[in-house]
């Protein structure tokens, strides 16, 4: 099968994920920003972070033969924090760049009144430089955050077939069916969703609008919850085309709506090929 991770956060894996998920299929993929595991201090630690994202991560998935692309945004868990707050006079300049293909990750953690301007301003921004956008729902009171994020879709005036609504579950994904977003899982192996609880939401509600990823960030997660779901689609009766829809055409076509997704493998690189004068290389052996 072939597969296009649509949230996957590539800056907390190893090269041996990168290695495993070429193995299982995946050619390309989306990394949304985020939060680094710990508070950030300035706008200085976001901007070499999203220089990362648009720069050094895709150099190093393209010598495993990925196609990386990303989403730029002030995060929701840091949208809060006055120290932070300066990412949104950054942003337009990140939201320009080949390889950006939505705002994200944008939303909701605790849904306090700063996240809700922070949100509100990244949907302008999303219009504005005509992308889509990628909404995290929250961990807690999930529910009510994903009818505060549908309503600040609507508010903000953006089609709803630009934004999909993300980490939703049993208890959410009827709130988004009728509204036009498109419909974001994320497959883990100890919360949010699993394969099995995902096929079964596949055969309720059918596979249009639908994006399946692995998120895989820096707790417990797996980078090929994609493909095991796709091997779960397949036991379950649905057929190759299905899990093709579902595990690729579905993200090319949301993240193809911002004109920049380049689907083509990465040029083979040379062995001690380099960007910025770095390289995952390590000596001879």
């Amino acid at each position: 099968m072939r597969i296009f991770d649509p949230h996957i956060h590539m800056t907390s894996r190893t090269t041996d994920d990168y290695e495993a998920m070429y193995a299982a299929g995946v050619r390309a993929l989306v990394e949304p920003a985020f939060w680094l595991g710990q508070p950030r201090t300035s706008v200085g630690s976001f901007t070499d972070y999203f220089d990362g994202l648009v720069g050094w991560e895709p150099f190093r998935a393209g010598q495993f033969g990925i196609r990386h692309h990303c989403t730029i945004a002030l995060n929701p868990k840091e949208a809060g924090d006055p120290r932070c707050r300066g990412v949104l006079d950054v942003l337009p300049r990140y939201l320009a760049k080949d390889g950006v293909v939505a705002v994200g990750e944008i939303g909701y953690d605790a849904m306090t009144p700063d996240e809700d301007s922070a949100f509100a301003a990244q949907l302008r921004l999303a219009i504005e430089h005509d992308l889509p956008v990628l909404v995290h729902t929250p961990h807690r009171d999930k529910a009510m955050g994903t009818r505060r994020s549908l309503e600040m879709v609507a508010e903000s005036g953006i089609p709803p077939g630009r934004v999909v609504i993300d980490h939703l579950n049993e208890v959410t994904v009827g709130l988004v069916r009728d509204t036009g977003c498109w419909m974001g899982f994320s497959i883990y192996p100890d919360t949010k969703m699993d394969e099995e609880r995902m096929v079964r939401l596949l055969a309720e509600y059918g596979t249009d609008r639908m994006l399946v990823n692995s998120a895989a960030d820096w707790g417990r997660s797996d980078p090929l919850k994609t493909a095991r779901t796709g091997a779960a689609m397949l036991a379950a009766g649905f057929t190759e085309d299905d899990v093709d829809k579902v595990l690729w055409r579905n993200p090319v076509a949301f993240y193809g709506q911002s004109g920049r997704l380049d689907l083509g493998g990465p040029e083979p690189a040379e062995p001690a090929a380099t960007y910025a004068g770095n390289s995952v290389l390590r000596g001879e052996r």
